[in-house]
């Protein structure tokens, strides 16, 4: 089983962790990464674009001008595509982008990406996290003690003190252990844990 150095809120180590073979330790699946990170990123877009054809343009119900004489290009409408003001060809119009991987091909991937993270030594399990008061300095001064930027930090259960003491940090991210996705995990560069966090996440992928 990989092992991690557990630190306190103070940056000092106070133990170690032995981490579950079976979610940080599996081998690591590139290709279902990559696609579980496509659906995501898909499933975040509007799909709101839209250009009008030039079915759709007002105007030019008038043929401009005669077919034949007049030593011009024959034209039949003003709204053709190679007008200014024209329909545009082949444009956007609004769609869904969005798709779905299976349950389990979404689930080995988050696994795939926790062994990613834990083989390159970016996992950082803190004993405990405890914000009386919401202030980013508390905050900072945690991830400035553990030596860590632009982290994803997972707690087991939500705290609103740490999530407005999170959301000001440039680069920080707050998740929690249920609903933990691909992207958040490869785009951090590290990952910050509590030792809750680490447990529920074993329960919830074990």
């Amino acid at each position: 089983m990989p092992k991690v150095a557990v630190y306190n809120m103070e940056g000092k180590q106070v133990g170690e962790l032995e981490l579950n073979d079976a979610i940080f330790g599996v081998e690591v699946n590139q290709d279902l990464m990559h696609k579980a990170v496509l659906s995501q990123l898909a499933n975040r877009r509007q799909g709101t674009a839209s250009v009008k054809t030039r079915g759709l343009v007002s105007g030019g119900g008038r043929k401009p001008w005669r077919q034949k004489g007049t030593g011009r290009a024959r034209q039949g409408s003003i709204r053709s595509p190679q007008w200014v003001g024209g329909g545009v060809v082949f444009g956007p119009t609004p769609r869904d982008y969005s798709f779905r991987l299976p349950k389990k091909a979404r689930r080995a991937a988050l696994k795939s990406a926790l062994s990613a993270k834990a083989a390159a030594g970016n996992i950082v399990v803190l004993d405990q996290l405890t914000v009386r008061e919401p202030k980013t300095k508390v905050m900072a001064g945690v991830f400035k003690a553990l030596d860590v930027r632009k982290p994803l930090l997972v707690t087991a259960e939500w705290d609103k003190n740490v999530e407005l003491s999170v959301r000001n940090i440039p680069g920080a991210v707050l998740a929690k252990s249920v609903g933990l996705n691909v992207y958040d995990v490869l785009n951090s560069e590290k990952l910050v844990m509590t030792k809750d966090a680490v447990a529920r996440l074993e329960e919830v992928l074990g």
